[in-house]
């Protein structure tokens, strides 16, 4: 076991290590996740999911991360490959590490499972902290603060919350601080009689699922999870539970965080797409005229690779102009007579003469044929919407055919047949 002296606090920049769980099998996600790991879920037209949570590490100046993976990992493997391959010669690496079976022949337990049996990678790198994210969740957020809050508060782990309504306590794990700190008393999943906040009775701090953990904190308590035979083995449900009890956990308010660049309108803004109904809406906030997450700063980038296709295109035919309202079109579209209002039209869509889409995401080379309709629909990669077909318009008959999610989205899964 290493000495507190072997990872010192003192240094005026700390070394970080970036450790981004990636390994979800994103179940309440299908049918999107039935060739890929949720992280590898595409979003916004031009990224991954994956992709805000390595942006916010790099722009940060962590570019140190490993990506601990599992199920379906080869697309994510993939675009990890091509969109985050930073400079070795300076040390810096994003790299994908798979389930190594170095603790025996399994698969991780749960996320605290997968540290553990990793933490040849501390040993390696040695950092004096280390921030775990998600790889799922769409937000923008400068870690460098919440890593000096922890700093200096000495803690063994920061919880960054979040402040949601009271009334949604019962969707998350909720942190509970001690009245006028920052010391965190409890922390409990989807609790039905959370306390408001002392300066906001309607809210409760909602977990982000992102941490910043001393080193020898996470070190130990993973050790130590890892014989507990009665344990889930995970970060949130076990880690975190630990060291509260251990008096070791504080909270960042992530209210206070501020990201340059962010307008107030963003601020703050924070989505776990961890289902259809939710991926929908956080797509849809993409897409107002000042939408509430702004793709467009420039100052903060959300990061990826894109494919070299030719600029977005819009075609008028004798069915009427192409266009696009209120909506995102990325490269290689081509928009031919048709309309597109408050949706995602992804890399290589095309969208045919008389077609309407309104209120949907269409991922990477989806076509929708003449005088189609698609409303409220997600539908995934290379799928052929014929003509004249109706998506969205009768949900009783969408459901004999399709998913269709309970808040009444239709999605449409990877290069599924439409007839």
């Amino acid at each position: 076991m290493w000495s507190r002296a072997e990872f010192s606090p003192a240094m005026k920049v700390p070394h970080v290590l970036g450790m981004v769980l990636a390994g979800g099998e994103g179940k309440r996600l299908a049918p999107l996740t039935a060739d890929r790991a949720k992280p590898a879920v595409p979003f916004g037209g031009s990224y991954r999911l994956i992709d805000f949570a390595l942006s916010n590490l790099v722009n940060a100046g962590y570019h140190r991360i490993v990506v601990l993976t599992q199920y379906k990992s080869h697309s994510l493997d993939r675009h990890l490959s091509t969109a985050w391959h930073l400079s070795g010669m300076l040390g810096n690496y994003v790299t994908p590490v798979p389930a190594q079976m170095r603790r025996g022949p399994r698969w991780f337990a749960g996320s605290a499972d997968a540290v553990y049996q990793n933490l040849n990678l501390v040993y390696d790198e040695r950092p004096d902290y280390i921030c775990v994210f998600g790889a799922d969740h769409v937000f923008r957020m400068d870690p460098r603060q919440m890593v000096a809050q922890h700093v200096e508060s000495g803690a063994g782990v920061t919880l960054a919350g979040i402040r949601v309504p009271r009334v949604q306590a019962g969707q998350f794990g909720v942190i509970e601080a001690v009245p006028g700190g920052r010391r965190i008393a409890r922390f409990r999943e989807k609790p039905t009689d959370a306390d408001g906040l002392a300066d906001a009775p309607d809210q409760v701090f909602a977990s982000m699922g992102t941490y910043v953990f001393t080193t020898r904190t996470l070190v130990e308590a993973v050790m130590t999870d890892a014989t507990d035979a009665s344990s889930g083995h995970d970060v949130g449900g076990d880690i975190i539970p630990m060291l509260v009890e251990r008096g070791e956990a504080e909270l960042y308010d992530f209210d206070g965080n501020d990201v340059p660049g962010a307008t107030d309108r963003d601020r703050a803004y924070w989505r776990d797409v961890g289902t259809l109904d939710s991926y929908h809406e956080a797509s849809m906030d993409l897409v107002s005229v000042e939408p509430i997450f702004n793709l467009y700063n420039r100052a903060w980038p959300i990061l990826t690779w894109s494919r070299p296709l030719p600029p977005a295109k819009f075609v008028s035919t004798e069915s009427g102009e192409g266009r696009a309202i209120d909506s995102l079109v990325c490269q290689g579209a081509i928009v031919s007579g048709g309309v597109v209002r408050r949706s995602v039209v992804s890399p290589d869509v095309r969208v045919e003469a008389g077609a309407e889409v309104e209120d949907s995401v269409l991922m990477d080379g989806v076509i929708i044929e003449p005088n189609a309709v698609v409303r409220r629909a997600i539908i995934d990669k290379n799928v052929r919407v014929p003509s004249g077909t109706r998506i969205g318009v009768d949900l009783e008959q969408d459901a004999g055919r399709f998913t269709v999610s309970g808040g009444g989205v239709v999605v449409i899964g990877k290069g599924e047949k439409v007839e």
